[in-house]
Parts: C-alpha cells; sequence; structure tokens
C-alpha cells in the first residue's frame, strides 16, 4: 500500500496495518499474546531499553498489536504519536500521574463525565488545586488562569447534558499563554471533529466507546498532535530532556503511566477495537441521523420538558456545533414532564436498553442522576445542568422509524 497517497478517513483506517509488514500475509495485524520480547543480541536489548532504537521491552510498554492500534488513532486524528491504555479513564488518569506534581494548577470543565469529576476531586485532595469552570465562555478559564497552570481540560460534547466547549477560542488562549491544551475527543470521535484543529496538544478518546463501537472491549487513548511545545513544559524529568523537544512528553508518558502504574491495554482488547474502529465513520453517520431525528421528535412533543442535543437549533451551543463539527454526535439526553415517571418511561422502552455505556451499535439509555452521577450528591449535579429526571441516550444503528416509535410508544404509557 502507498505510503504517499492521501487516502480517506476510511480507507485509511482499513488498510492501515499493511502499510508496514504483516505476518503471513494477515489482513489485520496479528494478537500477539507474548509478554516478554527476546533479542538474539543483548547489545540491542540494551539499546532497545535505553531508547536508542525501536523494538518492545516488555507488555506493560508496549506489544506489536497494540503499537498497531496506536498508529492507526494517530492517523485517525492526524497526529504525531498515541499511547493506548486499558480504558479512557487510565488515559485522563495519566495526566495526573506522568504531568502534575504538587503545588500546580489545573483547569477543567464543569461538564464532564462523572468519572472524569471524580478523578479531579481525588487530584485535588493530592496537592494539586483545580478549578471548575463553564467552559462554554472562555471567558470563564482566563479568568482561573495561575502562573503554575498546568493545562486546561474540555469535553467537546459534554456527557451527559451535551454543553459544546468554547473549543478554539481556549485553544486560542492555551496558545497565547503557552499551556497545554487537552480535549477529550469521545463524545465526537475524530471523524466528526479533530482537536488538533483547535490547538489541543493532547487529545484523549475512550476507545470502549465508538471507535470500538460494539461494547466488547474496553480500552482508552492519548494522541499527541504535535502542537504543544514539550520542551517549555516545566515538568518534564530531566531523563526525559535527552529526547527531541517533541518527543519529551510522550516519552514521560510512557514510563511515568504505563511502566510506572501498569495502566496497559491487553493485545486481545486492541485488536477488537482497531477491527471495530475500520466502520466508525459509516456508524457514526447512522447514528448521528438517527440522534437528530429522535431528539427533534421528543423536542416536539409536549410530555417530553427539554431535550439536550447540540444537533438542534435551540440548543445554547447549535452555532459552534455546526461551525466546527461534521455532525453533532451520537448522545443526547432529555426531562420528561414532571408527572411521568422516568423508570416507569424506560422500562416501556422495548428497544433501547437500560445499562451504562456510550457508543454501542445499540441504543442504551439512564437515569443519569440515580447511577452514574449519584455518588457527587444533587448540589454538583445541578451545578453541572443536570436535572434529577434526566435520562441519556446512546443512540444506536437502529432502523430509525423502529427507534422513533419505540420512544413514542413509551410515551404514551
Amino acid at each position: 500500500m502507498s505510503e504517499k497517497k492521501n487516502y480517506g478517513f476510511t480507507t485509511t483506517i482499513l488498510h492501515n496495518d499493511r502499510r508496514k509488514a504483516i505476518e503471513q500475509g494477515s489482513l489485520h495485524k496479528p494478537v500477539h499474546t507474548s509478554v516478554a520480547f527476546g533479542y538474539n543480541d543483548a547489545r540491542q536489548l540494551a539499546s532497545v531499553f535505553q531508547g536508542k532504537e525501536p523494538g518492545f521491552r516488555y507488555g506493560r510498554q508496549g506489544n506489536p498489536t497494540v503499537a498497531a492500534l496506536e498508529d492507526k488513532i494517530t492517523k485517525m486524528e492526524d497526529g504525531v504519536s498515541t499511547l493506548c491504555f486499558g480504558t479512557g479513564m487510565a488515559a485522563i488518569g495519566a495526566l495526573f500521574q506522568a504531568l502534575l506534581k504538587d503545588g500546580d494548577h489545573i483547569v477543567s470543565s464543569s461538564f464532564l463525565f462523572g468519572n472524569t469529576n471524580s478523578l479531579w476531586q481525588t487530584v485535588a485532595g493530592q496537592g494539586v488545586a483545580v478549578d471548575f469552570v463553564d467552559a462554554t465562555d472562555v471567558a470563564n478559564v482566563a479568568a482561573v488562569l495561575r502562573p503554575n497552570t498546568r493545562f486546561v481540560f474540555v469535553e467537546t460534547i459534554a456527557n451527559p447534558r451535551t454543553q459544546v466547549a468554547d473549543l478554539a477560542k481556549i485553544g486560542a488562549l492555551c496558545r497565547e499563554r503557552g499551556i497545554l491544551y487537552v480535549v477529550d475527543n469521545t463524545m465526537t470521535t475524530p471523524w466528526l471533529f479533530r482537536p488538533k484543529a483547535v490547538g489541543a496538544g493532547l487529545v484523549v478518546n475512550s476507545l470502549t466507546k465508538s471507535i470500538a463501537g460494539h461494547g466488547i472491549a474496553l480500552g482508552g487513548a492519548l494522541t499527541d498532535t504535535g502542537v504543544f511545545d514539550w520542551s517549555a513544559f516545566p515538568n518534564i524529568a530531566e531523563n526525559f530532556r535527552k529526547q527531541p523537544g517533541a518527543a519529551q512528553g510522550m516519552a514521560q508518558l510512557r514510563a511515568k503511566a504505563l511502566r510506572d502504574f501498569g495502566a496497559a491495554l491487553g493485545p486481545e482488547a486492541a485488536h477488537h477495537i482497531a477491527v471495530g474502529a475500520e466502520t466508525l465513520a459509516l456508524r457514526m453517520e447512522r447514528t448521528c441521523a438517527n440522534a437528530l431525528a429522535l431528539a427533534s421528535m421528543l423536542e416536539a412533543d409536549e410530555r417530553v420538558a427539554a431535550v439536550h442535543y447540540p444537533g438542534l437549533a435551540s440548543h445554547p451551543q447549535h452555532g459552534v456545533t455546526s461551525e466546527l463539527f461534521r455532525a453533532a454526535g451520537s448522545l443526547l439526553s432529555f426531562e420528561l414532564r414532571d408527572d411521568i415517571d422516568p423508570f416507569d418511561y424506560l422500562n416501556r422502552l422495548q428497544l433501547a436498553i437500560p445499562a451504562s455505556n456510550l457508543g454501542d451499535t445499540r441504543t442504551l439509555v439512564i437515569p443519569v442522576a440515580h447511577t452514574i452521577f449519584f455518588e457527587m450528591g444533587a448540589a454538583r449535579r445541578a451545578s453541572m445542568g443536570i436535572a434529577e429526571s434526566l435520562i441519556r441516550v446512546s443512540v444506536g444503528i437502529e432502523d430509525t422509524e423502529d427507534l422513533l416509535a419505540d420512544f413514542r410508544d413509551a410515551l404514551t404509557g
């Protein structure tokens, strides 16, 4: 396969493994289950360990199957390198483990996945100051920046209330101040949006969700876009300063987060994710179309009190969504009228499944306040715009009319 020709998104993913030699002519990179990697020349083993030449040392730090997936994610995000982790949360946790020190400061969007919110609360209890702000307006981010701010963290489309961060303006602010900009691209995926376009230095993807797409493998990734100047980042350890400036951040992340904390992605999961990723664009086209149709139907029904979906003209960040994203994603949430019990409603659905995941081929629903956001308490939920009756919907690839009928019939009772 030609290295020079610029192929489209799906063609690149489908054939990326073949850009390098594959054992026995396999069409997919095979699953390598070996933990250790032997060398005929002990000097070469030492050279690999010292970073003087490429190679595999130990399964926790790298594996041929995982490396093939990392290369694929890098292409998807138009980045320079990627590290894969056992889960999406492990990828986010790597930021704390590898890049922060006691006395540092970070800024995070208030509108977050519940476990990310919990992680930043843990970080705040271990010597790192955390400011949560409404990231839909760059002014709120600018107001809390400090000389010791190490990075700004946002989600593209917030899970579950679908607020969209002021992505481009925050990127410009971070670039002006020399601050690392980290964008969680899980809800949009690189098919709908590449955060590199707004100046993100690191991109997070929970591979478990839409990229894998079938709910059969856990995984996460951090992609270095090549935008950020790591030589200016104050927390790079001296031994990693020996690396070229552009490689210092990922070298430290690989050592501190994978080697030291061991949050490695297994080869079997990497294979499932890589195969699932081949149909990402096809699935996203269908799920986004279904989500817009479902959101429009729900918004028009008087029994529904509110619908949150950035593809609707009524959404506060619809303009930003239309400007930056190919489509508005497959995540929506809604609130029922007070006289309709959300649990009874969910139990009347025949196709949509009460379950805690996103990006599956099947439509999944969950009562947010009573499950994944229960632990944080009512006050914190209210600050994030999460109503006690909020229902999150991860829209699948079902036939559109079947899906709409399912949600409509459940309203009838």
